[in-house]
């Protein structure tokens, strides 16, 4: 069986969903998921989680994402990019690069953003984008998401309607198009964006991605440019039991606090991942200090679910 997360570079024009159908067919295999929607005009970082790896999709999707955006000042659209229809224009904007540099600081951290009408969020079981294609714009909450880096990579100011690139490291949930909104909101000037592409997603970088035209090149090698599910969730501290206590992860029961052999600094409540002494993955563990022991949230036997 094919098991692993498989980093790709989406192409612009293409539905995640699009990308998943294409690589099944590729490679021959049902169960695949993606870790994040990306509307189809977006390029960039998108992996795949096959086989057994489904099951950490939800571990992989909350890492922090990046991305690299252009957006331009002086206009407005109804679906927040250019692939929208025009509701607002200026015929010219002047601003300059420390006002810019100040509002992007002023962005960090954690902020308020109310989804766009264009997204899948839903609303009484219907998506916002369904609503917004029968004309109707509704009232949504807002939501907390965190913006953890956000960098000015360059500006074209010289022209009625001024121009920036950025580069954004922000939470799972964030509306890059809505952030490039509220940034001109920020400069008083409507803006949009123009341009979005994904560096960085589950921990995964352009370098780790491969092209659907060299995945139909590799489909006989492909399971060897895998990266095993646990590698991806290095984010969660290891910590090592013994060979004993694995066999017990693996009948259900839970593993003694007491057992364990080498730990990375953990709080309690926090996710695990625990290993054999001969580097077997065990799977995902919670630590439950009232029972003094460590309780299976997902195991990886060797050879069933």
């Amino acid at each position: 069986m094919m098991d692993g997360i498989l980093a790709v570079w989406k192409p612009a024009g293409w539905t995640s969903h699009d990308v998943v159908a294409k690589v099944r067919g590729i490679l021959k295999v049902k169960r695949i998921g993606h870790t994040g929607t990306l509307d189809p005009q977006v390029t960039g970082v998108l992996p795949l989680c096959i086989g057994r790896a489904t099951r950490v999709v939800e571990y992989v999707q909350e890492r922090p994402k990046a991305y690299e955006a252009v957006m331009q000042f002086g206009l407005a659209t109804d679906t927040e990019d250019l692939t929208g229809t025009i509701i607002k224009e200026l015929p010219e904007v002047v601003i300059d690069e420390q006002q810019i540099r100040e509002v992007l600081a002023s962005f960090i951290g954690e902020i308020d953003q109310v989804p766009p009408m264009y997204s899948a969020v839903r609303v009484d079981g219907k998506r916002l984008y369904e609503l917004a294609r029968e004309g109707q714009v509704i009232e949504r909450q807002s939501r907390k998401v965190t913006i953890y880096e956000l960098d000015l990579l360059e500006v074209q100011l010289d022209q009625p309607h001024p121009v920036i690139r950025f580069s954004v490291v922000c939470s799972k949930g964030t509306y890059i198009r809505t952030l490039c909104v509220d940034i001109g909101e920020a400069l008083s000037v409507p803006s949009v964006m123009v341009r979005l592409t994904r560096t960085m997603s589950g921990g995964f970088t352009q370098e780790d991605c491969l092209t659907l035209e060299e995945i139909a090149a590799l489909k006989d090698t492909i399971a060897d440019r895998l990266t095993a599910s646990d590698e991806a969730l290095d984010h969660f501290p290891r910590v090592t039991v013994s060979a004993a206590d694995v066999q017990r992860a693996f009948q259900g029961k839970r593993i003694s606090l007491q057992g364990i052999l080498d730990q990375e600094p953990f709080d309690v409540g926090s996710l695990l991942r625990v290993y054999g002494e001969d580097r077997l993955f065990a799977g995902i563990f919670q630590p439950d200090e009232e029972s003094g022991t460590l309780k299976a949230v997902k195991v990886f036997t060797p050879t069933a679910d």
